[in-house]
């Protein structure tokens, strides 16, 4: 029989935040496929985990796994984590993953700590959905771009680097301004954790109040704004259409109305419409 590939959440900063289930699954395994073996040694030791330790990372992700590919093909089960979090989510893994799929090996997620969900959670911000945009590009002019790409009003979550993190601000304020929420969230579950919510306007203010606020790792989240009518109109319609596939007009317009934010009724007539349309033909 084939291994099994474990894809396992690490902490992303109190080591106490390993689940029983993960430490049991980091000790079955053959293998332990580390974005950095040295990091993960300190957890894995903290635990009593000799497992056998691979390098894999964004440098040799595809190289590195064939060979772990190769190991679950011999019946070994590999365990994939990375140095903090949920694997594959803005760090290496995907690869991997994918390959298994596609080699029809079996995959089992083991769920954990992350450091998007940490934020969003402790941000307080009421939503049915939000986005995950990951780290932003490095350069003003790449970043600009990409933050006008964002036309969502739910939440949104960022990664950034200290050294960008007031520049980043800065540009949200810019694109969204100076009224809209931002949670900015650093050094998550660690000693000098520190969570602030504050309009993008008091943003730099806080993080100028001293230099431990320009340090070690940071998740931004931009709270929701006010969708344009027209806007959520052409959203929900987009997603009545794929709706309608599979439910009645009245189901699939209340859906879409409270994914998009459109109004039901708008969106109820527009079904109403189609589904004639189609039973015309």
């Amino acid at each position: 029989m084939p291994g099994i590939l474990y894809v396992v959440a690490t902490p992303i900063g109190n080591l106490a935040d390993l689940s029983a289930r993960a430490i049991d699954v980091l000790r079955s395994v053959a293998v332990v496929a580390c974005e950095d073996t040295r990091t993960s040694r300190t957890l894995l030791s903290q635990h009593g985990i000799a497992t056998r330790r691979f390098a894999l990372h964004e440098h040799n992700e595809r190289a590195a796994g064939a060979q772990l590919i190769a190991e679950l093909r011999a019946g070994k089960d590999v365990a994939l984590i990375s140095d903090a979090g949920t694997p594959a989510l803005s760090d290496p893994g995907a690869l991997l993953v994918e390959a298994a799929h596609r080699e029809g090996l079996r995959v089992v997620p083991v769920p954990g700590p992350s450091a998007a969900l940490a934020a969003f959670s402790a941000a307080g911000f009421r939503s049915g959905r939000w986005l995950f945009a990951g780290f932003l590009p490095a350069t003003r002019a790449a970043r600009r771009k990409a933050l006008e790409a964002i036309e969502e009003a739910a939440p949104v979550v960022f990664y950034e680097a200290p050294h960008r993190v007031a520049d980043t601000v800065a540009d949200l304020a810019v694109r969204f301004g100076p009224g809209r929420e931002i949670v900015i969230a650093r050094e998550l579950t660690k000693k000098f954790e520190e969570i602030a919510r504050l309009p993008l306007g008091e943003a730099q203010g806080w993080l100028q109040a001293g230099p431990h606020r320009r340090q070690g790792e940071f998740v931004l989240v931009l709270g929701p704004g006010e969708a344009r009518s027209g806007d959520a109109l052409a959203e929900g319609t987009r997603v009545l259409a794929v709706l309608l596939d599979a439910l009645p007009a009245s189901e699939a317009a209340r859906l879409a109305a409270r994914i998009s934010g459109a109004p039901r009724r708008d969106l109820y007539r527009i079904a109403l419409e189609r589904k004639a349309r189609a039973g015309s033909r």
